[in-house]
């Protein structure tokens, strides 16, 4: 195959990738809109209730009633298809790349898996976290500490939140996840390159994706601060997850959130 060809072949594949992955974000953040636009009661009083998925709408259930197997499976759904749209951006480059990668490597004559092997095992590790804060939603409405909108309903734990996420800011662990989650090249260079077969593109996409739980799960934890289902505070989790440039930025993040955290408890 030609050069040009080749230049050719790349330029499509990565148009229909970026087509791919914006038909992917779209939707999901389609659906949390719609979800979250069910959440307007017009002025109905909300105390005694919370809000359930019925997957295509969100309706009001006596707080007391316990979860059914229905609700518990809606609200995984409602967790999941969010963490798609709001993760799914960040990967983006790492999901270029691969493709790139597999279409020279089969110009070459050895091809690599899928590239949907690779976004099927990142997804996968998003959906393990959504699975945790599922059960994190359960277990919070279950001891009344979250209101009707999926908010933390007092100071405190709006603090112990904010405090978690600011000091995880900090830790090594963090800076760890954040280089192996936004430098994708250095990613792949540090496990040598590409492996062939889909088990190798499973496995770099479930590890990539935990190094990306492992960034951000703290921050996606803020969703109990402001609002589950607030479409603003989602919006500005997503776009500080995807512009962050560095380490320095998130050790700033860190301090604020300790600062807010303390300024909760005090006043």
């Amino acid at each position: 195959m030609s050069e040009r060809a080749l230049e050719h072949l790349l330029c499509r594949d990565r148009a229909l990738t970026l087509a791919a992955i914006t038909i992917i974000v779209g939707s999901a953040w389609a659906y949390v809109l719609w979800l979250a636009a069910g959440m307007d009661m017009n002025g109905m009083g909300m105390d005694g209730f919370r809000m359930v998925s019925t997957g295509f709408a969100m309706v009001m259930t006596p707080v007391e009633a316990p979860w059914s197997a229905t609700e518990f499976a809606l609200t995984f759904v409602m967790w999941t298809v969010m963490m798609v749209g709001m993760m799914t951006p960040s990967a983006a480059p790492m999901i270029l790349i691969y493709a790139r990668a597999a279409r020279i490597a089969a110009a070459d004559g050895r091809p690599l898996a899928a590239t949907g092997w690779f976004v099927g095992a990142y997804l996968l590790a998003w959906t393990t976290f959504a699975l945790a804060a599922t059960i994190s939603q359960w277990a919070l409405q279950r001891l009344a500490f979250l209101d009707p909108m999926m908010a933390a309903s007092s100071a405190i734990v709006g603090a112990g939140a904010l405090l978690l996420a600011g000091i995880y800011q900090l830790t090594p662990l963090k800076r760890a996840c954040l280089i192996n989650c936004q430098s994708p090249l250095a990613f792949i260079a540090r496990r040598g390159g590409f492996g062939t077969g889909s088990a190798s593109a499973l496995k770099l996409g479930a590890e990539h994706g935990l190094y990306c739980v492992g960034c951000c799960w703290a921050l996606m934890a803020l969703l109990f601060v402001g609002g589950v289902m607030n479409p603003v505070w989602i919006a500005a989790l997503a776009a500080f997850v995807k512009l962050v440039p560095g380490p320095w930025l998130s050790w700033c993040l860190g301090v604020l959130l300790i600062v807010w955290a303390v300024s909760l408890m005090v006043l």
